[in-house]
């Protein structure tokens, strides 16, 4: 009997080993992806997944996923803080999202809602110009980063809905803060580049080294800063879109964008600002049918603007100098 007891106990014990042997293998600090991996595999480097969505559960959180090889990864869904990059050194990492969005940001039904911090690095995500699903969704989290990372073909209807935009910011619950980072980064062919909304919280962004860009002029616009945004854009170049940078936010206080050497080309309009406060400095305007357009609001400048061959500088008001300053 007692042999016996024993031997349950020595069982007992190896299977909780095992147990938690395959509970830390699951969630492993850094996990990768190959082309010719398989999601069952435990994502090491050695026995790397086939999809980004296979290595999130297997990653902690606040992890990394890394490409071992120029591949096709899929859309992903996270809910924690983790890194997902590209590695430009061993190729790139790409997501082909023809009917989806790329990569959903949304800690909402997390134990600890918009704590998540994720970044997005070396990634291509090509939505081959189908009208369903944008490149990047943040619905909920607290930071943001997408750096060098190319995002194109998605042509939805743009405006309020998910579709057609290279990232689409839709916070609706409150936090302590909302972050966006968009660095040396690429938009091409979307319906709309980058919206801005939060109708709880507010978002902060930070778009810099960034180029959004239609091959022909198309509607919707290449940064919308919607109700709760804040945007500062610098060194930055949109062009082709009905709007350059159009602020929509209801009041001074909901919304405002600030550009600090950024071209504005070939729009529309290449700055619409409503009821809000904005600035521009070091900047070009040049072709568009109104360079700047005030609807009730104030824009800013440090004077140091260029504007040419617009069929209209500015309309609906003047700029306020702040050339002293």
């Amino acid at each position: 009997m007692n042999k016996f007891r024993f031997t349950i106990k020595i069982l007992a014990i190896a299977i909780f080993m095992f147990a938690f042997a395959s509970l830390t293998q699951a969630q492993a600090t850094r996990t990768w992806v190959s082309g010719v991996g398989d999601d069952v595999n435990p994502c090491s480097r050695t026995a790397p997944c086939k999809t980004f969505a296979g290595a999130i559960s297997k990653t902690a959180t606040g992890g990394e996923i890394d490409c071992l090889d120029p591949g096709g990864f899929g859309a992903v869904t996270t809910t924690k803080s983790i890194t997902i990059d590209g590695t430009k050194g061993s190729g790139f990492g790409s997501i082909l999202a023809s009917t989806v969005t790329g990569v959903i940001v949304n800690d909402s039904l997390s134990a600890t809602p918009n704590t998540a911090v994720v970044i997005l690095r070396n990634l291509s995500i090509n939505g081959a110009s189908t009208t369903q699903g944008s490149a990047i969704r943040f619905i909920s989290g607290k930071n943001l980063n997408v750096d060098d990372c190319q995002l194109f073909g998605f042509t939805g209807a743009g405006g309020a809905g998910a579709a057609g935009k290279g990232i689409s910011v839709e916070i609706t619950a409150a936090g302590t803060g909302h972050n966006l980072v968009v660095k040396n980064t690429v938009i091409e062919n979307c319906t709309q580049g980058i919206r801005l909304s939060a109708t709880a919280g507010l978002v902060a962004a930070e778009i810099d080294n960034v180029t959004i860009a239609q091959p022909t002029a198309t509607s919707s616009s290449a940064v919308e800063v919607g109700t709760g945004s804040i945007a500062v854009i610098r060194d930055s170049y949109f062009a082709n879109y009905t709007t350059g940078v159009n602020v929509t936010g209801s009041s001074a206080s909901s919304a405002s964008a600030h550009l600090i050497r950024t071209t504005l080309m070939n729009h529309t309009t290449g700055l619409a600002v409503g009821n809000t406060n904005s600035g521009i400095g070091s900047s070009s305007l040049v072709l568009n049918s109104t360079g700047v357009s005030l609807a009730g609001g104030t824009i800013t400048t440090g004077c140091d603007n260029f504007f040419d061959r617009n069929s209209a500088d500015i309309s609906g008001g003047a700029l306020t100098n702040a050339c002293g300053k």
